[in-house]
């Protein structure tokens, strides 16, 4: 595994992917294959200097086979997605671009390089997917295994669970090695501002309300990024070809109770650390007041799953997998981060944050 293609490795996930692997392999070279849509930035992996960026898109196949060749590249991590569930119900094609279309592409050409080539390179697909390709449970619902049936409810997870499909096929069909892990909730830094967590967590700085969907019970599973990429890499290390597993945080929380976190982890930030009065004057913390008090419930939205739960018992017990983060000190941490990196957030801001 000393040469890994990572598409999407300057997003979120990918992003602290790169940094893990760079952390706990430095002698490998990892090339970055992302086309830096908005979620896609170059700072996220600036200073990872076993890192190459190349900025181009997961469907070109003749520059993903090229990079295969030409860089002996014997791994791909697949991060590269579409993945807000808003965006998909407002605008579902470049899902279906990006999710299907860019996962069969890339399949098409690790075909070609790693199999009809006949290079001879022990190799690997690993494709990550979401625990939102399951559909959504009741209260008293096992959580998702390996096993459940895909009931997708968002075009979102409908493109997902489509790319799972491929990949699994390629295995089949053509024998490709390949492993699948669908993981839960990710948090944690680089985390682009639209997703629940950054979004409260800087509105909450910038004393903006706390919108919250219809009676903020709909629960997901949390998973701190970290965690994730040592799961991901558990499966690069201990996966079977033709597996999938599922990797969770085994933090399982309705939303009301994450923003009830937030806005504590807000508060006692302002109490704890110097000059964030100054810095966010908007902030109710800053004037004594509770965070609390901006929350705000609007209307569901549409295809709004009402739980996921993972059930991670196979990557635990044949991957050796066990996350080391709690939501508490993950969700402090990555609070922290927020403030130490407003350089990094602040222009991902409408208008730039001013």
């Amino acid at each position: 595994m000393a040469n890994l293609l990572v598409t999407g490795g300057a997003g979120f996930i990918g992003g602290n992917f790169v940094h893990y692997w760079a952390k706990e392999h430095p002698g490998d070279a990892i090339v970055v294959l992302d086309c830096l849509t908005y979620a896609g930035n170059r700072s996220t992996i600036a200073g990872v200097e076993q890192a190459e960026l190349v900025v181009g898109d997961i469907r070109d196949t003749g520059l993903v086979e090229r990079l295969l060749q030409e860089r002996g590249i014997g791994t791909i991590v697949h991060f590269a997605a579409e993945s807000h569930v808003d965006r998909s119900i407002t605008g579902p094609d470049a899902f279906i671009e990006t999710n299907i279309l860019g996962t069969n592409s890339l399949l098409k050409a690790a075909r070609k390089v790693w199999l009809d080539g006949g290079t001879g390179v022990e190799h690997r697909f690993h494709h990550i997917s979401t625990d939102e390709v399951y559909g959504s449970l009741g209260p008293s619902d096992p959580a998702f295994s390996e096993s459940t049936q895909y009931q997708p409810n968002s075009p979102y997870s409908a493109s997902k669970a489509a790319s799972d499909h491929l990949v699994r096929a390629y295995h089949h069909t053509y024998g490709l090695q390949v492993t699948t892990t669908n993981c839960s909730n990710n948090y944690g830094p680089y985390h682009y501002p639209e997703k629940l967590i950054p979004l409260f967590m800087l509105n909450a700085l910038s004393g903006k309300p706390l919108p919250i969907y219809g009676d903020g019970m709909n629960v997901r599973d949390w998973l701190y990024v970290e965690d994730h990429c040592r799961g991901i890499e558990a499966a690069l290390k201990n996966g079977k070809p033709g597996e999938t597993y599922n990797i969770g945080g085994g933090e399982e929380l309705p939303n009301l109770a994450v923003i009830d976190r937030i806005c504590t982890e807000v508060d006692r930030a302002f109490a704890e650390i110097e000059g964030l009065a100054q810095r966010f004057p908007a902030a109710p913390a800053a004037q004594g007041r509770p965070t609390a008090e901006l929350k705000t419930f609007v209307e569901d939205r549409k295809g709004h799953d009402r739980r996921y739960a993972i059930d991670e018992t196979k990557a635990r017990s044949e991957l050796a997998y066990v996350p080391q983060q709690d939501f508490e000190t993950g969700l402090r941490q990555t609070l922290r981060w927020y403030l130490d990196n407003e350089a990094w957030w602040r222009p991902l801001l409408p208008g730039g944050g001013g």
